[in-house]
């Protein structure tokens, strides 16, 4: 490659950088679980052999359990039909057969079993407090084992759709003294997730208040996993000598037990980024946030001895820019960012060394070569977690405002698939192509031009003038507000209000908030969005460095950039179990079979103009 087509790149040794770049190295100096509830579908069983138990709707059997088999009952084949109804989502067939025996003469295991079903009809029809409140009628002393467990794990359920995470980890830990052998995998596997997910200031109160030493444990092993990766070799192993007998000792939990003897870290990274062509702000967003996490890791020893910074938009070709970093030496890539290049560099059979591209692809990568793990901000993603928030929260029919075009069509796509799957239906779905089509199209969505023609059609029947309020359709529960901008969400929402709908629950993605805060933002008052922890308050000090030297609207490449220099050093960690987790500055990551990263973000609400966490 000639001379020309390379950028000088920075060495631990070396500076090479511009003015602005100096200054700004200056300034550097827990899975919901849904848990064992495969067998919640079963109907008390006769004693007739051969009797399959029916499954548990999708959203809430993951992972499988082993069944508990449940009392016999005379009433098998009416809490069967109820039982199977409940896998179709079917939550009035449901109710209807368990209506049925209302009359009869129940036992005490019937009649508890009875209220278990009829927490899940409550459940399925948007009363997840009504659900939550028999289930804790049931939970008392001498309940059937398998009811109870039943009754305890759709308990944890409900808990983790409120946000509820320390309650949900204490739960699974309660359960777990019950649970067959086979289904402690699972049980420890969301115990963590619940724990990953909450702040080490809840962990850390927590543990002032905890009495109980199989929770304490639990709660020092969450607040040890927060630590930094040079201290986790040495108190990891602290913790196992101190709980040698502990449900989450050997092995542990989210991967951690590879932290106790990882792998060298690469001697040398290369970070291939465009920095001079269409995506140059991106990128260079992108390489600040890394290259502040690594200063900040430089500080305690924990970072690698040499970066470099390519600039890809200097080469022929995303795979011509990455064999130039493996020929200077790199042992790992984080880039290319741009989709047609992660393409490209993912038909490419033999890559010598492990890459963490910064987008994904839909396409399968070609087997062979080192890992290419994808990272991406994907608003897909958040589409899927804005269904199973509103779903949690209650909603069950909803309505849909999106943007014409791809974007729009895509987030639609993702959302509508999730909240069907979850149980929920789509009253109707409004795309709009501009300002001039925002007050039609929520007229339209709302029924409230349906409304007005009902009036006229009143005023020209009596030919004259009626005193008349439109009224907007009534089996709505939620709105889904696909804005892809903060002004374009700012002028939707009032308009519901406007047109009668300010009492629904409005749902965003990350999108309609600018990343700031913004006066005008008191628009979007009482929205509800998902977006990264790095906007609600994590890792302050390096976000405040690097709004010096970044314009707010990068923010999110900024936490990206950090979250790729996390990920280089624990790739392995995500790559040593189903189960590994790690708390980042996008979100909850973990890694799929198809070495994409999936983030969990954490809910938030506008306050008046003030983004908080919900």
């Amino acid at each position: 490659m000639p001379s020309a087509g390379r950028i000088p790149y920075w060495r631990a040794n070396q500076h090479s950088m511009s003015d602005r770049q100096t200054h700004f190295f200056q300034l550097l100096a827990l899975l919901l679980a849904a848990l064992l509830l495969q067998a919640c579908g079963t109907a008390p069983t006769d004693k007739t052999p051969g009797k399959a138990p029916a499954n548990e709707p999708q959203a809430l059997t993951e992972p499988e359990i082993t069944n508990l088999t449940l009392p016999a009952s005379r009433y098998a084949a009416q809490f069967s039909a109820a039982g199977e109804a409940l896998v179709q989502l079917d939550w009035m067939s449901a109710s209807t057969a368990l209506a049925s025996l209302a009359e009869e003469p129940l036992d005490a295991d019937d009649v508890a079993y009875r209220q278990y079903l009829l927490a899940r009809v409550d459940y399925l029809r948007g009363a997840p407090q009504a659900a939550s409140a028999r289930l804790a009628e049931l939970d008392r002393p001498g309940l059937h084992p398998a009811i109870a467990y039943r009754v305890l794990n759709f308990q944890r359920h409900l808990l983790g759709l409120r946000r509820a995470y320390l309650e949900s980890a204490h739960l699974g830990m309660r359960i777990m003294t019950i649970a067959p052998t086979a289904d402690q995998p699972a049980l420890k596997r969301s115990i963590w997730r619940d724990l990953a997910r909450c702040s080490a200031g809840d962990i850390n109160a927590a543990r002032k208040q905890a009495t109980d030493q199989t929770w304490l444990g639990w709660l020092d092993l969450a607040r040890i996993a927060g630590e930094p990766r040079d201290l986790l070799a040495m108190e990891l192993p602290q913790w196992q000598a101190a709980h040698p007998g502990h449900p989450a000792n050997a092995p542990l939990p989210g991967g951690l037990e590879y932290l106790i003897d990882p792998a060298p870290a690469p001697a040398q990274v290369a970070l291939v980024l465009p920095l001079s062509g269409r995506l140059a702000p991106a990128g260079k967003a992108i390489r600040d946030g890394y290259l502040a996490s690594y200063f900040e890791a430089r500080k305690s020893g924990d970072a690698p001895a040499e970066i470099e910074v390519i600039d890809s938009d200097l080469y022929g070709s995303a795979t011509e820019a990455y064999y130039e970093a493996v020929r200077q030496g790199a042992q790992m890539v984080i880039g290319p960012l741009s989709k047609n290049s992660v393409t490209e560099l993912a038909g490419q059979a033999n890559r010598p060394v492990p890459t963490i591209a910064l987008n994904r692809i839909d396409t399968v990568t070609t087997p062979g070569g080192a890992a290419l793990v994808q990272m991406a901000l994907a608003p897909e993603d958040e589409a899927q977690q804005l269904a199973r928030l509103a779903f949690g929260d209650g909603a069950r029919r909803a309505l849909i405002l999106r943007p014409a075009g791809s974007w729009g069509e895509k987030m639609e796509i993702s959302l509508a698939r999730q909240w069907r799957e979850l149980g929920g239906s789509i009253a109707t779905s409004i795309s709009y192509t501009g300002q001039d089509d925002y007050s039609a199209g929520v007229k339209s969505g709302l029924g409230i031009e349906a409304s007005e023609q009902r009036r006229r059609q009143v005023r020209d029947m009596l030919a004259t003038n009626v005193e008349f309020t439109p009224r907007r359709r009534a089996d709505l529960d939620a709105i889904f507000m696909l804005s892809r901008t903060p002004d374009e969400a700012r002028a939707i929402k009032p308009l519901l209000a406007f047109h009668y709908a300010g009492a629904l629950p409005v749902y965003a993605s990350s999108s309609v908030y600018g990343a700031r805060p913004d006066a005008r933002d008191k628009d979007l008052d009482a929205t509800i969005i998902v977006d990264l922890p790095w906007l609600l308050g994590s890792n302050p000090p390096l976000r405040a460095l690097l709004s010096e030297a970044n314009s707010d609207h990068y923010t999110r490449l900024n936490a990206l950039g950090a979250d790729a220099y996390l990920l280089q050093s624990r790739l392995g960690q995500l790559r040593a179990g189903p189960d590994a987790l790690i708390s980042g500055d996008t979100g909850l990551l973990s890694l799929n079979p198809q070495l994409q990263m999936e983030r969990e973000l954490p809910a938030a609400i506008f306050d008046g103009d003030q983004l908080r966490p919900l």
